[in-house]
């Protein structure tokens, strides 16, 4: 038989639960859900509610948006699973005691009205300690997690210490059992040390947010540089496709110039190759009267010979 989740829940434990499921504390609900987010009593749909130890988990596409009773508000990403571990009322507005425990995913968090002591999420690298934040964190199949703050202050705590992010878009890494990097500017190379383009789609642009967890994000550059990337291996890519065509077809349209070129070689090497000669018959005047056939010079070569013939019947007349 299916049953309801909400009020219809009440009756559907009585009747079919071994253990008074009636008994089950709600601490908050479903703002926006997409494609599929499941909880421990079944698929979870907007204006749900979500209950104390209630396992939320989402398909590969999912995304599950969620305000608590004091006005925290969580994010859950695609393939995500987290619980509401602990959540002791303070009084209405504010709980004493919130903990989830994020096994993997991706999520956002945006504290609520409550003391930043009452805060806490646990990590399979470490605890999460919230000083009035909102900040973005991954936890991968092995364990691994990233926290990347967004406003606020926070605390990274595990085996080897603490670190605090205190800066927007601070960013640190742990692995189980080790402890986390120093606090850095969330980069591309965030995202290839954590071995997923997809670790924190918050920032990147790979989900949208709406409402105040959606404002929350913005800026931190890592959507710009995700897709520039993306651009440019797309270009590297396409790039030697485009210039091998133009390679092969340049040889083949070259071929019929070669053949006109050897078919004309005297001429035109010859010319511009042969420079000296003119330079220098201009140069000399002699040759140039010498060469050409030129009545002028002969006549002048002819007036100055029998010139001298001239002179030398005289003498030979005198003498």
């Amino acid at each position: 038989m299916f049953c309801l989740r909400g009020a219809a829940l009440v009756l559907c434990a009585m009747v079919f639960a071994p253990t008074p499921l009636f008994a089950a504390e709600p601490v908050g609900k479903a703002v926006e859900i997409r494609t599929a987010v499941n909880g421990a009593r079944g698929a979870i749909a907007v204006r749900d509610p979500v209950y104390k130890n209630e396992r939320i988990s989402t398909s590969k596409s999912g995304l599950g948006q969620f305000v608590f009773e004091d006005g925290t508000k969580l994010a859950v990403g695609w393939g995500s699973s987290v619980v509401i571990d602990k959540f002791v009322y303070d009084d209405k507005k504010s709980v004493k005691k919130l903990t989830i425990l994020a096994a993997k995913g991706t999520f956002r968090w945006i504290s609520g009205k409550s003391g930043h002591s009452a805060y806490e999420i646990v990590t399979p690298a470490g605890t999460i300690g919230v000083r009035g934040t909102a900040f973005d964190f991954f936890v991968g199949p092995d364990g691994t997690t990233a926290v990347v703050l967004l406003s606020g202050a926070a605390d990274f705590c595990g085996p080897g210490g603490c670190r605090q992010l205190t800066q927007r878009c601070d960013c640190v890494v742990a692995k189980p059992g080790r402890r986390a990097t120093e606090p850095k500017r969330v980069s591309r190379t965030t995202l290839q040390s954590l071995g997923n383009a997809q670790a924190l789609p918050f920032l990147s642009g790979g989900q949208r947010l709406s409402g105040a967890l959606g404002w929350a994000g913005g800026g931190c550059g890592l959507r710009a540089a995700k897709f520039d990337d993306t651009d440019r291996s797309n270009a590297v890519r396409s790039a030697p496709a485009v210039q091998e065509k133009p390679r092969e077809e340049k040889p083949r349209e070259e071929k019929p110039p070669r053949e006109e070129k050897p078919g004309d070689p005297g001429p035109r090497p010859e010319k511009p190759s042969d420079p000296g000669p003119r330079p220098e018959n201009p140069g000399d005047p002699g040759p140039r009267n010498d060469n050409p056939r030129d009545p002028g010079p002969r006549k002048g070569d002819g007036g100055d010979k029998p010139s001298r013939d001239e002179g030398t019947q005289q003498r030979e007349s005198h003498d």
